[in-house]
């Protein structure tokens, strides 16, 4: 066992598995959520490319699939309810031959919660208040428990990240906003047929019901386009106004109801869509890992995926050079942010989902209507550039057997 004590902020899909492979290099880590339990809200997130591999080596991947979605696609709505247009990502997967498994973030939570239970702290309903870096170690103020001393501090706790705002500076200087909001949260399932994504538009908007067969629960999405407002977003009542200002005038095809559904849901999330850009990720013995140091934004489809891999390599490189972790640090990123820069790159995906104009809805539709979407779909999964090389292997010979 090593003597080095790691603080991890935030349980999310990055906190957590940061934790557990500290914990399974030997580390003693703690994971400190300000929520009183864990944040099993969320929409369906993709295990995809790298991130099956380092799964694989959790011993967690025959779980994901167990737990997968059953999603087959997106359907494209008018007013009346009726198909304008389908996308039949399942098909496209399977003509592609492709791997990666979608499964409801709730579900990737509490596979990676029950993973490292027994081997790492954790602490909830408590939230770091300020950081005194040393050359020797962090001293930690917490807004209940007694101040503490670690060897580093790892902020995974995503967008809004209290660790990068007390370590780097102000949000503002990170966080690059792209001029849309969103909101999901749990709706009736009867507004939208199983198995699928239903999705109607009007410019600049979008309302969305995601049904997954597999899960009693439907989940309701709405985006609008927008500058950035002068809102504070972690007022709910406020957040709740916001979107009831933007959708209470329409009443075309199920927006009333899914707009109800997302205002009476007590753990509604709404935030505006932005991304995390920084220039380095590290400062002293403090490193930013997940959304906290590099949101692609919801749309991207890309966060547990650049969650899982920055996890596994950051354990890793500080493993490889626990007693240099300045070293560990910059080779963590060295690797990760090619793979970073190219799951930024998400223009496409927001002209999809948000046309600005009627016309771009129509065309929209009318491309995705095409047979040739399938195969523009494969080449450009063949033509893109590798992001990276393969996954590095830190030392170990064995691999986790276990299944949870």
């Amino acid at each position: 066992m090593r003597d080095e004590r790691i603080l991890i902020s935030g349980a999310g899909i990055a906190g957590l598995a940061s934790a557990y492979w500290l914990a399974r290099h030997g580390f003693r880590p703690t994971v400190i959520e300000s929520a009183p339990e864990l944040r099993t809200g969320g929409q369906g997130v993709d295990i995809r490319d790298t991130a099956i591999e380092v799964a694989h080596r959790m011993g967690i991947m025959a779980r994901i699939r167990e737990s997968a979605t059953d999603v087959m696609g997106i359907r494209f709505v008018g007013a009346d309810g009726r198909d304008r247009a389908r996308i039949d990502m399942q098909g496209i997967k399977d003509k592609l031959g492709s791997a990666e498994v979608e499964i409801l973030r709730s579900d990737l939570i509490r596979i990676l919660h029950k993973l490292s239970a027994d081997t790492v702290e954790y602490i909830f309903g408590d939230a770091i208040q300020t950081l005194g870096q040393d050359e020797h170690g962090v001293d930690v103020t917490f807004a209940h428990r007694a101040a503490g001393r670690f060897d580093l501090v790892i902020g995974a706790d995503g967008l809004h990240s209290a660790v990068r705002r007390m370590a780097f500076g102000p949000e503002a200087e990170f966080v690059r906003y792209m001029n849309h909001y969103f909101a999901f949260g749990d709706t009736d399932a009867a507004l939208g047929p199983d198995r699928w994504v239903t999705m109607f538009n009007t410019p600049g908007r979008m309302v969305g019901i995601y049904r997954s067969g597999k899960h009693p629960q439907a989940k309701a999405y709405l985006m609008f386009r927008s500058p950035p407002l002068d809102v504070d977003l972690r007022d709910r009542t406020a957040a709740r106004a916001l979107l009831s200002a933007e959708f209470d005038g329409e009443t075309t095809w199920h927006t009333t109801e899914l707009l109800a559904g997302i205002l009476a849901d007590p753990n509604v999330y709404v935030d505006a869509l932005a991304q995390v850009r920084m220039d380095s990720w590290s400062i002293g013995r403090t490193a930013l890992i997940g959304d906290a140091a590099h949101c692609p934004s919801p749309v991207s489809g890309a966060g547990a995926e650049l969650a899982l891999v920055g996890a596994y390599t950051l354990a890793g490189e500080l493993a490889e050079r626990a007693s240099e972790h300045r070293t560990a640090f910059r080779r963590y990123e060295q690797i990760h942010r090619p793979l970073v820069h190219r799951k930024q790159q998400v223009g496409p995906n927001l002209r999809l989902m948000v046309p600005k104009t009627r016309l771009g809805i129509a065309v929209r539709n009318s491309i995705a209507r095409l047979p040739l979407l399938e195969s523009m779909a494969g080449m450009e999964r063949l033509m893109a550039p590798a992001a990276t090389g393969p996954l590095p292997d830190y030392g170990e010979d064995e691999r986790v057997t276990r299944r949870i």
